[in-house]
């Protein structure tokens, strides 16, 4: 049995607007997206309103020549017309590509191009992004204001058209046959060293995410979800909406993370759910907790000390853009040992292979993690236009490599190691930057840190430690750094060392306010070069 013909038999009958249109005809009143802005006003679709404007949405994109399998492009901020225009593509067949948009004209040239797209939907602050980038782009629809901020002058006259202008006669819309594997949106993961894939979801990657996602969670239809992440990334589109979508909850959707606005929405709304992240905890910690509904905060490890400081749930779950949800989970059962990102979500094979022999790994041996599941189900369906990357990233009997380097240890609990990238390779040793951190955060007064590996003549790089000062660092610059290396000195073999301490204010950021290491792997270098100038 081929995966189209498995796909058939799981999702027979059904695809992401099935989906819409049977929880608006079985809750037509209740809430499914509260938009809640910084400023201006925010508003509520009910579950048959949000139905209806995406089939009007659907059918005035059909008006301008937009069909099954077209791809366009969504270059916005949180907004609610951003949601509706994805389902909108969805419902018609079309494929809606999602963009970061911190990313540069050239970029978004670059993703245009790649996918082909046919229009754009953006807002008034990145029109002129837009236009620059895809001159020859057919139609370019702009939102009336910038997630509730009011336009300039300069960016209200852009002199394209309206979003508004794009709704046409939903009962002119025919229906669609399903076709669960068919695409439905392309999420573009960011590269350090090569340009973004463009990752493939299907419809019936949706309704996987909002079959398992519910469970995974904890999460009912009386819940909750709290979406401050970029729509563009997976974790709002999936993690939150699909799963949402699968229990016939809410979202409330905010155009970015508040944390002064923080415990005025959780409280207002009732939000039983959110994702966390090292800004979200540092901002719900900053000062007293009200009286919340908060059930579970997703976050990457189980932190028991955590969950007992912020009185909810933290669930551990891993998963990346080509796994389309959580491809670990706590389960129902006895809980994974602390530190650890859950075990296996049940739907999806895990191995952890020894890259070098290519073995299985022993327990507690690191090694990279390979996941495998129906493409276009459990996991994506494919890097669009690009076979390179797809026979990369892929063994000949369908594991998927995912970069990411784990091992497994107590009861199949799955530890977090390093991601491949950031793990150095110092004259032949191994060194996990993790490590270095772990211990220089063992020095008072460390607010964050980084360790990167810099280029070396001879043992090829050398960790090097970018490090944010907090309150209770003690002396300048030069003696808090060198405070940091004494410490390593006294817990690390010599090779794991720090050759260098940098202060710096923050680190620059990638999407979901990550470390941008590569960045801090050229600074490192940069720096080296300065020193040797100046000796």
């Amino acid at each position: 049995m081929d995966e189209a013909q498995s796909a058939a038999l799981q999702f027979a009958g059904q695809d992401i607007p099935w989906l819409l249109r049977s929880w608006a005809e079985r809750q037509p009143d209740k809430a499914l997206l509260i938009w809640e802005p910084r400023h201006g006003e925010g508003r509520t679709w009910t579950y048959a309103e949000f139905w209806a404007d995406v089939r009007g949405l659907a059918a005035g994109l059909a008006g301008r020549g937009v069909g099954k399998g077209d791809k366009v492009l969504l270059h916005a901020d949180n907004c609610p017309e951003m949601v509706l225009a994805w389902y909108a593509c969805a419902t018609l067949g079309a494929v809606a590509v999602t963009t970061n948009t911190r990313s540069a004209a050239s970029e978004v040239e670059f993703f245009v191009g790649k996918t082909g797209c046919v229009g754009a939907i953006t807002q008034p602050r990145y029109a002129a992004v837009v236009r620059e980038a895809a001159p020859d782009l057919p139609w370019v629809a702009v939102t009336r204001d910038n997630g509730g901020e009011e336009p300039t002058a300069q960016e209200a006259g852009h002199g394209l058209g309206s979003f508004d202008a794009l709704y046409g006669d939903a009962d002119a819309l025919p229906d669609r046959e399903p076709e669960p594997l068919a695409p439905a949106g392309i999420l573009f993961t960011s590269g350090t060293t090569s340009r973004p894939k463009a990752v493939v979801h299907t419809h019936a990657n949706a309704l996987w995410a909002a079959r398992i996602g519910p469970a995974n969670i904890g999460m009912t239809g009386d819940d909750t979800y709290l979406i401050y992440l970029p729509f563009f990334h997976v974790n709002s589109q999936s993690w939150a909406l699909w799963t949402t979508l699968g229990v016939g909850g809410t979202v409330v959707l905010q155009p970015k993370f508040s944390s002064s606005r923080f415990w005025e929405v959780v409280t207002g709304h009732g939000v039983t759910h959110i994702s966390l992240l090292p800004f979200v905890i540092n901002a719900v910690l900053s000062g007293p907790v009200p009286e919340h509904r908060l059930k579970a905060g997703v976050f990457g490890l189980i932190v028991p000390e955590l969950e007992a400081v912020l009185g909810f749930r933290v669930v551990p779950a891993y998963g990346m853009t080509e796994t389309v949800i959580h491809a670990t989970t706590a389960g129902l059962g006895l809980p994974p040992i602390p530190r650890s990102m859950g075990r296996p979500t049940p739907g999806y094979e895990m191995l952890i292979v020894d890259r070098e022999t290519g073995e299985p790994c022993a327990e507690d041996q690191a090694g990279e993690l390979w996941v495998r599941g129906t493409r276009g189900i459990q996991l994506f369906l494919e890097y669009h236009d690009n076979p390179e990357a797809m026979a990369k990233s892929f063994t000949a009997d369908g594991w998927f490599k995912t970069g990411d380097i784990v091992r497994w240890s107590d009861g199949g609990s799955l530890m977090y190691c390093e991601r491949d990238a950031d793990l150095l390779k110092v004259g032949g040793e191994n060194v996990s930057a993790r490590e270095v951190e772990d211990v220089c955060r063992q020095v008072p007064g460390v607010s964050d840190i980084a360790v990167v590996g810099r280029s070396h003549p001879m043992l090829d790089e050398v960790p090097v430690a970018f490090v944010v000062r907090g309150p209770a660092a003690q002396g300048d610059d030069a003696e808090f750094g060198a405070a940091l290396i004494a410490r390593c000195a006294d817990a690390l073999a010599d090779f794991k060392v720090p050759r260098a301490v940098h202060v710096v204010a923050d680190f620059p950021r990638a999407t979901l306010e990550k470390v941008a290491k590569n960045k801090l792997r050229d600074l490192a270098d940069e720096l080296a070069k300065e020193t040797d100038a100046d000796a």
